[in-house]
């Protein structure tokens, strides 16, 4: 979700590098660091237009750091440990909480939830949602006549059509979607993956190596999500590719951002966290990280996302069986793909 798919310029978005930064900007603002994943900096993604809003109000100099999808966001923060200079991190999911609590970097968010509107609703006293979507297959209309109708039929489709697939190790939509396969199959999701490895073409790092395949034609379905579409039918104006819909349900993924327990500027970071569910924040994120915003917008959203996939079925697997379990499902998943 977020991940704005600017398609083929992703592709040639690199990884930010990591430079020491100073702990003042030049004219002697504060800097507040924040870490994310590098679709959410570019100047069509969100990043820009947050921080010129926030800015207008913190006496600040907000500084971005681009990385992977939030899976890489965490284990650089726990790579880094106390030493990490991020104040802010965005872009984990729901179900990291638990393993990021247990790292101990985080400090709690002092920020009210209560205007929260996330399907199933979400509370925690360290992390704040800043949007959410469901997974999906997007697939090309042009090419794919007959798409499924359901994971069962995504599973042991035409072993010719082949999809691209996100790491479940590095990626939040690829752990997503080994959830997706857990809430579906259960105790059988290894059996299943055997059968679906026939079909995947790739299984990248992240996003937006994934839709980039996508897009450049290399395979007609990826995994990615039901707003996906939106970016093409309101910037584009490109209607052939479309999110199919499963009748099992689709995974819900929350996004969420956190602030760090050695934040530099405490307070900004904070602050930073309220903002986020403020009109201001909120109304940006439909139509540059493409996904729904955490709170009712304000603003009302484009009329293509009236034309999105709506799941009936929202799927679920709580964070504490996640963190119990995920471990042992990785592990699955790789020795079932030949990994």
């Amino acid at each position: 979700m977020r991940l704005a798919p600017r398609l083929a310029a992703l592709a040639s978005v690199s990884l930010l590098a990591l430079p020491a930064l100073p702990a003042m900007a030049e004219d002697e603002k504060p800097v507040l660091t924040v870490y994310t994943y590098e679709s959410f900096l570019p100047e069509w993604g969100p990043g820009p237009k947050i921080e010129a809003a926030f800015e207008k109000t913190c006496g600040c100099d907000l500084q971005w750091v681009g990385l992977g999808d939030g899976v890489e966001i965490l284990n650089r923060l726990k790579l880094e440990g106390e030493s990490t200079r991020a104040d802010v991190a965005l872009g984990m999911t729901a179900e990291m909480v638990p393993e990021m609590k247990a790292t101990g970097l985080f400090a709690p968010s002092e920020t009210d939830l209560a205007r929260l509107a996330i399907p199933g609703g979400f509370a925690d006293d360290t992390f704040v949602p800043f949007d959410y979507s469901y997974l999906a297959f997007v697939y090309d209309t042009e090419t794919v006549t007959n798409p499924p109708k359901s994971l069962d039929d995504l599973v042991n489709g035409d072993p010719e059509q082949k999809i691209v697939i996100e790491d479940a190790r590095t990626s939040t939509p690829g752990l997503g979607f080994l959830l997706w396969m857990k809430a579906v199959y259960g105790d059988q999701a290894a059996e299943k993956w055997k059968t679906l490895s026939k079909r995947i073409l790739t299984v990248t790092p992240g996003w937006s190596e994934a839709y980039g395949l996508f897009t450049s034609g290399e395979a007609p379905i990826v995994l990615s999500y039901t707003t996906s579409p939106a970016y093409h039918m309101i910037e584009e104006k490109v209607e052939k590719y479309q999110a199919a819909s499963f009748s099992e349900g689709h995974y819900l993924q929350v996004e969420l951002a956190g602030r760090l327990k050695g934040a530099k500027h405490p307070d900004l970071a904070k602050a930073f966290l309220a903002f986020i569910l403020t009109p201001e924040f909120q109304d940006i994120i439909p139509t540059t990280n493409w996904s729904l915003p955490a709170i009712a917008p304000a603003t009302p959203l484009p009329e293509a996302f009236d034309r999105l996939v709506q799941p009936v079925k929202p799927l679920v697997i709580d964070a504490a069986t996640v963190a119990q379990n995920r471990k042992a499902w990785t592990e699955e998943w790789l020795q079932a793909l030949g990994r």
